[in-house]
């Protein structure tokens, strides 16, 4: 099976809403290569239709997740601006198949960032870090699917909210001890700080920057990435509303 094939069944079923199983099936050897070349193809589908290209989001950051999946690194995939839903704006549940939340780190970049990156020069490229709220939503059936089905599917890109506050990282202190609480429906779900992120979010950045290839899009100033979820996904419904409370970031909400 090729990117192309791949590209267009998971295009269509993000159009369609109607889930499909992961390729992995089918072909058990398909590789992360073939993943990231049927990925690319999905998002220049989305900026033919008119969308920019914003940023990037990261995904498998956590140790815990990698090792569920039986990878020893993270993956990435790409936002476009499509997928940015305006603050206190509703899901738009509609248009999803199965949505889920996870709180994130989202890094603003101000200046370009060139390999070989490190928490250091991601930190002093930074213009401002956001509390962020990555909307997930998988196009395959249930989710046991692989890396290169997760890849494909441009890292479950679905949408993403940022919190109205934006500060220098300098002015929120280390990243790492960053504290974050994840409530839906006003339970406490899971608290959780920035070190869950490969130690420090930034070193998520870094690890995106220096694991781009020549042909891959630019981490441009004004790009946004999202650094990796914190905690397990949430699930959104009809009438939810899910709300990650960051220590010196603030709030951002998901309304179902």
């Amino acid at each position: 099976m090729d990117a192309r094939s791949i590209a267009d069944a998971l295009i269509v079923a993000e159009r369609e809403r109607k889930p499909i199983a992961p390729f992995t099936d089918a072909v058990p050897g398909l590789d992360a290569q073939t993943g990231y070349r049927a990925q690319r193809l999905i998002v220049e589908h989305r900026l033919d239709g008119g969308e920019i290209l914003i940023g990037a989001k990261l995904g498998l950051t956590s140790r815990a997740k990698q090792e569920a999946m039986g990878v020893h690194e993270p993956l990435y995939g790409w936002l476009t601006s499509g997928m940015v839903l305006p603050y206190g704006e509703p899901l738009p549940l509609g248009a999803l198949i199965h949505p889920r939340v996870e709180p994130e780190i989202a890094f603003l970049l101000g200046k370009e960032l060139a390999p070989p990156a490190t928490v250091t020069s991601v930190l002093e490229a930074t213009e401002a870090v956001f509390a962020a709220i990555d909307v997930l939503d998988s196009r395959y059936e249930d989710f046991r699917f692989l890396l290169p089905d997760v890849i494909a599917d441009n890292a479950s890109a679905g949408r993403v909210l940022l919190g109205p506050r934006a500060r220098a990282p300098s002015e929120v202190g280390d990243l790492r001890l960053l504290g974050c609480v994840l409530r839906s429906q006003g339970e406490l779900v899971a608290t959780a700080a920035g070190g869950a992120v490969l130690g420090h979010p930034a070193a998520a950045v870094a690890w995106l920057v220096n694991s781009l290839s020549p042909e891959d899009w630019p981490l441009a100033p004004g790009a946004l990435v999202l650094s990796g979820g914190l905690t397990a996904p949430v699930p959104v419904r009809q009438g939810a509303v899910v709300c990650a409370e960051f220590d010196g970031l603030g709030s951002v909400e998901v309304y179902g």
